[in-house]
């Protein structure tokens, strides 16, 4: 979920830097490709053609081409302040973002005029887009209502793009994040429907008719954004320390790789100072090999770590 309960746009602290990195599958390891003082940048997705990387910073939309490591504004027409919450379409052609009016508008990878998608089914909901189905026909969302001082209602919903219905797939007030669509048919997301200890978020997955709720890790860390690859081979996932609540920013976590399903069974594969923004969203590159994530270390730097 989003920079919305906090200070928008983010910034930089003092003598903090923003680095984007991929992580490389084969190889084991990551390398930062861009890194910039002046700009706070979140939620790295691929276009198709694996050559570049969408961001979002200071409520804008950014491209960074992997082949020249420069980064140019996207320019769109009628796009509120976005956040960290854009997932690109099946066809990687066209990208969806959560914006600033709280609803769900979609555009071109390439800049233009942008259209809203979202309804006014219920005036009062704030809708944060996390997934986008294999079939590129409905999207997933997080939606609470604007009452809701302590966003405890946090619920997943299904948004058909071209006629707007929608369906509430999760209840109740203990809040769910970051649901995303796999290309076998779940919906894997995190939530805190399974403690009693207020923020202890941890992964679950659940099909889009709201049956077959599963979950999929169980431990003393608080577990956000699962996040599948596209051959489905394997899930990242950001996990922070121990009694964190909610998913701030600027804390030590871990990124952790998972094989199938078997969250029993996971490597740590980068340690680093980072959370909101990190992996926000989908961020594995089309052919499966790498996903991307952003860090925000301060001076002396620290390095993310296997």
């Amino acid at each position: 979920m989003p920079t919305a309960m906090g200070t928008f746009p983010r910034v930089l602290q003092a003598d903090q830097i923003c680095r984007v990195n991929i992580f490389d599958i084969a190889l084991g390891s990551s390398v930062s490709v861009f890194e910039t003082s002046s700009l706070l940048l979140e939620a790295p997705n691929w276009t198709r053609d694996g050559r570049s990387l969408i961001l979002n910073g200071d409520g804008l939309v950014w491209r960074l081409d992997l082949d020249t490591f420069e980064l140019s504004r996207i320019e769109y027409v009628g796009l509120p302040a976005v956040n960290n919450d854009h997932v690109l379409a099946a066809d990687r052609e066209h990208v969806f973002f959560s914006a600033r009016d709280y609803h769900l508008y979609e555009g071109s990878v390439h800049g233009g005029k942008v259209r809203r998608v979202s309804l006014d089914h219920s005036p009062t909901r704030m809708h944060f887009l996390h997934g986008v189905s294999p079939d590129g026909s409905t999207l997933a969302y997080i939606g609470i209502e604007a009452d809701d001082a302590n966003r405890a209602a946090a619920n997943i919903f299904t948004l058909d793009i071209a006629g707007g219905a929608e369906n509430q797939i999760t209840f109740g007030n203990r809040p769910s994040d970051g649901s995303e669509y796999s290309s076998d048919g779940w919906l894997y997301f995190n939530t805190e429907l399974f403690s009693a200890k207020a923020g202890h978020a941890q992964i679950a997955r659940i099909r889009p008719d709201g049956s077959e709720l599963e979950q999929l890790t169980e431990d003393d860390r608080v577990n956000w954004f699962p996040h599948p690859s596209p051959d489905n081979e394997r899930i990242v996932y950001l996990s922070y320390e121990p009694g964190t609540v909610g998913h701030p920013a600027d804390e030590k976590v871990e990124l952790r790789l998972v094989d199938g399903v078997n969250f029993r069974r996971f490597q740590t594969v980068a340690t680093l100072h980072g959370g909101q923004g990190t992996i926000n969203v989908n961020s594995w590159a089309p052919d499966s090999a790498r996903f991307a994530f952003v860090d925000y270390p301060m001076a002396p730097r620290d390095v993310p770590s296997r």
